[in-house]
């Protein structure tokens, strides 16, 4: 049997050059979040010179709006990708326990806009929460979070934790199929980047190492220093995205917040409750009809994009 390290060696031997690569295996997954632009992905190759024909190969083709490529390579590989006639050049870092790195290929951008239109003042009016995602923050949980608001998941979501001076949390899916089947797919720990919690930051929530699903809470205003640099201690706790704007005057503000904190802390909705087949339909609605609900989520520049919103 051909081992892992001796077809990776072989898939990036050169015979013409007598080129062999470095000798750490790594496994890299790059995605592409642009709206509409397609992404071309090369290798650069510093063992020859620059006007060598195999100085830069094309290693794929990689679609937009969450479109990725899986590269088996090896630490210290160079590679590059053009946005706006720009080359970007990146050079992944040592991979997680699997040897896998996740890549944002996203050039430039500060980040991709989500907009949030939901219910305030219990269910009164109508507001909307603008959501900058940052592609380099927490690469894994930013595209998973674009993939789900694409696929229209948060689409009736209940806030179902509301805790003033701490966090908003939302997450479960009106419809019992989806979430059920959603919450089997957990996600891998980010590396956390050093960005630290602050008002307006939101994060994937999660019960443990590789645990996020689709729960994510956004950090209120007026939460306490000690509660601030208690979020993060845990490693699926990694910002990944910020509500635009003043937090303060925001929508978050207007979310109803009479139940107060989950049990064991308060007497708001139990999480395991909303997830059974009839949290939606009786649960929620006959316990807590006070608590307001995201009507849409949407990537504010796909609007127009493919399917109609």
């Amino acid at each position: 049997m051909i081992s892992l390290r001796s077809l990776a060696v072989a898939l990036f031997t050169v015979v013409a050059s007598g080129l062999v690569a470095a000798d750490t295996p790594l496994s890299v997954i790059f995605v592409n979040q642009s709206p509409d632009k397609e992404i071309e992905l090369f290798w650069e190759n510093h063992n020859v010179d620059g006007e060598h024909p195999d100085r830069r190969r094309h290693e794929a083709t990689i679609a937009p709006r969450g479109g990725w490529h899986k590269s088996q390579t090896f630490l210290g590989h160079e590679f590059s990708y053009v946005i706006d006639g720009q080359r970007h050049y990146v050079t992944p870092p040592p991979g997680n326990v699997n040897d896998e790195q996740f890549i944002m290929v996203a050039g430039s951008t500060d980040g991709y806009r989500v907009r949030c239109e939901v219910s305030v003042n219990s269910q009164q009016y109508m507001d909307y929460l603008d959501i900058l995602v940052k592609p380099y923050w927490a690469p894994r949980a930013a595209s998973r979070f674009l993939e789900l608001v694409r696929n229209g998941y948060y689409d009736g979501v209940a806030f179902n934790r509301v805790v003033p001076n701490f966090l908003t949390q939302f997450g479960i899916a009106k419809d019992y199929v989806t979430r059920t089947r959603e919450r089997e797919l957990t996600l891998w720990d980010d590396f956390p980047k050093g960005v630290k919690f602050q008002p307006g930051i939101m994060s994937f929530a999660g019960s443990g190492h590789d645990s996020r699903t689709t729960e994510v809470f956004i950090v209120m205003s007026g939460i306490s220093q000690r509660k601030l640099d208690q979020l993060g201690e845990n490693t699926w706790e990694t910002p990944f995205a910020v509500i635009e704007g003043d937090v303060e005057k925001s929508a978050l503000k207007k979310i109803y917040s009479g139940y107060g904190d989950m049990p064991p802390w308060g007497k708001g909705p139990e999480s395991s409750r909303i997830y059974d087949v009839d949290g939606y339909t009786r649960y929620l609605p006959k316990n807590f009809p006070k608590l307001d609900y995201i009507d849409r989520c949407y990537v504010v520049d796909e609007v127009g994009i493919g399917e109609e919103l």
